[in-house]
């Protein structure tokens, strides 16, 4: 089910609607002033990137965000960034730390081993 985003012709209004079917376009209305001229506007688009392509892209220089640090796939990227540099396989075990310290940060700082 599309969510598509709109621009009204008449006062400029920029607004979003779920189209169920292809007619109900037609119906689409501007929530501001209630006009029928609108023309349809290109939406942002999301891409997932591979955990490489994470480490790859992955700046520790870099300045971030206060999301970055709330998303838990950043825990470990760092130290995985500095391996692949230095060419060192840490092996299964450490992909098994870092995916629990991913899915639950504060039970795996609890955790005695």
């Amino acid at each position: 089910m599309p969510i598509y985003e709109y621009a009204c012709q008449a006062c400029g209004c920029e607004f979003s609607e779920l189209i169920l079917r292809g007619r109900d376009e037609e119906e689409v209305k501007c929530p501001s002033c209630g006009s029928e001229e609108k023309r349809r506007l290109i939406s942002r688009v999301r891409f997932h990137l591979s955990e490489s392509d994470r480490v790859d892209r992955y700046d520790p220089k870099a300045r971030q965000d206060d999301g970055f640090y709330r998303d838990t796939r950043n825990i470990g990227l760092s130290a995985k960034k500095r391996m692949k540099e230095m060419g060192v396989n840490l092996g299964s075990g450490f992909e098994e730390k870092l995916e629990k310290a991913r899915s639950s940060p504060s039970k795996f700082i609890n955790e005695k081993d």
